[in-house]
């Protein structure tokens, strides 16, 4: 078995590859049945990837935040896209710099901006939140307003270019260069290099050659698309009401959607595959390991959601694939991970410290995972408390089952081996009183959600009231998406109806 792995980690550098939005089911090796992924597939056949791997947080600023710090959302107090991260908390970043590694990032970060300490010896090409503040309508929970930007993302869709799909470009191109001349520079110390890619987030428009490899008429509906198929538990309910975006869908935008998502995963392999042949040509695969992965996922028009915000598994899991010297070769690991793991994984790599790190965070080095017998019993742990949240959200994964529970509203219980696709809720059977009770506890031994939910909330009340009041920040409205750094972002108003 390629995972009775025990040998002791040398230092080597790394190589971290992000992706934006991208589910963990849209990869060839993940056995999707349409999805052209060769790249990664060929990535994951010579390292380990990871069955169950999932975001702390599943909107951009609380997810790159735990990602880069090793911590919980409720832990750090990035709660949303309006609470960008500053390196106010230090993170792997900070504690590479302070040991003497080159630490560089090429593409997406999503933090405050360019000056802020997060911990990077050089930020190439970045992109960060709108002046500084980013999405302060996010902050707007009680009551929540109607996202009238929702509708954009129905009206651009298929085959074509956007800021975007040039930035990822930009990235792939510059990360070449990069490797070029770290190839010949050969440091006394190991460096890690982020390069961060903003694809396959919407806008739903992919470069033609590669929308081209999907046919929109043979893409099948998502599942429960249609208002009839679905019973909506209360949280989701609202959520829906905020986020509008299927109210403008038809069968067919839908499957023009999922195609123009089919195209932009296939586009980020392929630059990917840039990278990764960069690195071989330049002689550096024998001393460089590689992670890739994304900050979190996207519902695609099941149950007629879009976007990620949601605790279902297209939303909150992500691709978690390792390769490089000394990680197994070719398994599924079937134990559950999350993006916190990160921050021993990064460090151990380059030698810094031991995997487990910090006896205060909750990660653990993912190449020790990848070398040790399964545990699917590892807890892994989300929460969401940003736009379209009408209360807190927090996920558990144990085992075969995952635990939801809502402040203030009825939890959810999924048997993901019975009920992959997450379709019938179990919280209300007699026979699960035990499995609730139990994953209850392991919840609250991470956190207490009633008084998360109070300090979000206050946080975010505080931040409106910084930016003029709920009113103003309602008139002001919001500009979708983060421009790509050559765009200028676009504000509608949330007060009425475009």
């Amino acid at each position: 078995d390629p995972r009775d792995w025990t040998a002791v980690m040398d230092a080597k550098n790394l190589l971290l590859i992000m992706a934006d939005e991208f589910t963990l089911a849209h990869l060839g090796c993940a056995g999707h049945p349409l999805v052209k992924t060769p790249n990664l597939d060929k990535l994951a056949a010579s390292g380990t990837r990871f069955r169950s791997a999932y975001t702390n947080g599943p909107i951009c600023i609380p997810a790159r935040a735990s990602f880069a710090t090793g911590r919980y959302t409720h832990e750090i107090g990035y709660w949303d896209n309006a609470h960008p991260y500053d390196g106010r908390v230090p993170g792997w970043g900070h504690a590479l710099q302070k040991a003497g590694h080159r630490v560089d990032s090429i593409g997406k970060l999503h933090f405050r901006d360019a000056d802020a300490p997060t911990g990077f010896d050089e930020q190439i090409l970045p992109m960060h939140v709108v002046n500084g503040t980013g999405d302060i309508l996010g902050s707007v929970r009680d009551p929540l307003p109607v996202r009238h930007k929702s509708k954009a993302l129905s009206e651009q869709l298929g085959p074509g270019e956007t800021g975007y799909t040039a930035y990822d470009r930009q990235i792939s191109g510059a990360a070449v260069e990069w490797l070029k001349e770290a190839g010949g520079r050969r440091g006394a110390k190991p460096w890690v290099l982020f390069v961060s890619f903003v694809c396959p987030h919407f806008p739903l428009v992919a470069p033609e050659a590669f929308f081209n490899l999907y046919d929109p008429a043979a893409i099948p509906l998502p599942k429960a698309c249609r208002s009839e198929d679905r019973d909506d538990h209360p949280w989701i309910a609202a959520f829906r009401k905020c986020f509008t975006h299927d109210d403008y869908f038809d069968d067919d935008k839908r499957r023009l959607a999922i195609a123009s998502y089919l195209g932009l995963c296939s586009f980020v392999d392929a630059n990917v595959g840039q990278v990764l042949a960069a690195l071989e040509g330049n002689g550096l695969t024998g001393d460089t390991r590689i992670i890739f992965l994304s900050d979190h996922g996207d519902n695609l028009g099941a149950r007629g959601l879009w976007g990620k915000s949601t605790m279902f598994e297209e939303s909150v899991g992500v691709p978690m694939i390792l390769a490089g010297p000394g990680v197994p070769q070719g398994p599924v690991s079937e134990t559950p991970v999350t993006l916190v793991d990160c921050h021993p994984t990064i460090l151990e790599c380059v030698g810094l410290q031991n995997g487990d790190g910090p006896d205060e965070l909750p990660g653990r080095s993912l190449w020790r995972i990848a070398g040790e017998p399964d545990e699917p019993d590892r807890i892994a742990f989300s929460e969401y408390h940003a736009v379209a949240a009408a209360s807190g959200a927090f996920m558990i994964r144990k085992g075969r089952f995952k635990y939801v529970y809502y402040v203030g509203m009825a939890p959810q219980l999924f048997d993901l081996s019975a009920d992959p696709e997450e379709l019938t809720d179990l919280a209300g059977e007699p026979s699960c009183t035990e499995v609730l009770s139990e994953l209850d506890s392991a919840l609250r031994s991470i956190v207490d959600p009633e008084g998360t939910d109070r300090h979000a909330k206050q946080d975010q009340e505080a931040l409106l009231a910084r930016h003029g009041g709920r009113e103003a920040v309602l008139q002001r409205g919001t500009f979708g998406a983060t421009p790509a750094p050559s765009e200028d972002a676009s504000y509608e108003s949330a007060t009425e109806s475009s």
